[in-house]
């Protein structure tokens, strides 16, 4: 299957902010359903198929314009399949925030299945003065079974240069994945990179946590641990006061 979808967020002149693209293909459906903020607007990524299964290319673009506050959340995990022999599935998002714009993105968090094979390739660009919070969760495989082959290709830049750049691989073909210098034990992994004006949010260390500056200006938070509950417990706090989530709509 292939598959496309695209988001332009754009300031509408009023201190707000429209959707001048929304469109997409199953399974990556995007539906409007903010604002949750004022002036801003939040879409969610809706499964219209199962999937990623072997053999799927999915790509989903991002577009944030100066002044435009955008905010992206899916409606369900995404589980990645073995479905039948074919090469890896891969979904590719590719986003850019200019100046003066606001992207947060918080899916939940990507199941990598047992005999599954899958891609995911990250492309972040923000401009001075851009706002971001992008996060990644992954649970590695369903309960009581070891993951399929997953691979993280995560790329994102701020003013021109390089905030983040990681590789994280699970599964069979990984030689050491779960070994102490990679998970260990932990079946479940989140982080958050921000990058902007936006990002000087404290936060502290734990056994299974860190909170890291980035030259950029950014910040990096990563959490482990065996379930992943308990992560969403660190990090959902940190996506929640961060300054880019801007005040309610009131009820």
């Amino acid at each position: 299957m292939k598959a496309e979808a695209r988001v332009v967020a754009e300031s509408d002149g009023l201190g707000g902010t429209r959707l001048a693209v929304l469109r997409g293909q199953s399974p990556l459906l995007l539906r409007q359903t903010g604002p949750r903020v004022a002036g801003g607007v939040t879409v969610h990524l809706v499964g219209g198929a199962a999937g990623p299964l072997r053999g799927d290319e999915l790509r989903l673009d991002i577009e944030v314009g100066p002044g435009a506050w955008l905010e992206l959340l899916s409606v369900a995990a995404q589980l990645a399949l073995p479905g039948r022999p074919a090469p890896a599935s891969r979904l590719t998002i590719n986003a850019t925030v200019a100046a003066g714009g606001t992207l947060r993105w918080i899916p939940e968090p990507l199941i990598a299945a047992a005999g599954c094979d899958h891609l995911a390739i990250t492309r972040v660009a923000v401009a001075a003065g851009g706002a971001l919070l992008w996060r990644d969760d992954l649970v590695c495989g369903r309960h009581g079974e070891d993951p399929g082959d997953f691979v993280a290709d995560t790329l994102i830049r701020y003013d021109g240069s390089t905030l983040h750049r990681h590789e994280l691989a699970v599964g069979p073909r990984a030689a050491g994945w779960n070994g102490a210098a990679v998970l260990g034990d932990a079946r479940a992994l989140g982080t958050v990179v921000t990058a902007g004006p936006a990002t000087l949010t404290a936060g502290s260390a734990t056994p299974n946590a860190a909170v890291m500056p980035l030259a950029g200006p950014g910040l990096l938070a990563t959490a482990v641990d065996a379930d992943i509950r308990a992560v969403r417990a660190v990090l959902d706090p940190f996506c929640a006061a961060h300054p880019t989530a801007k005040a309610p709509v009131p009820a």
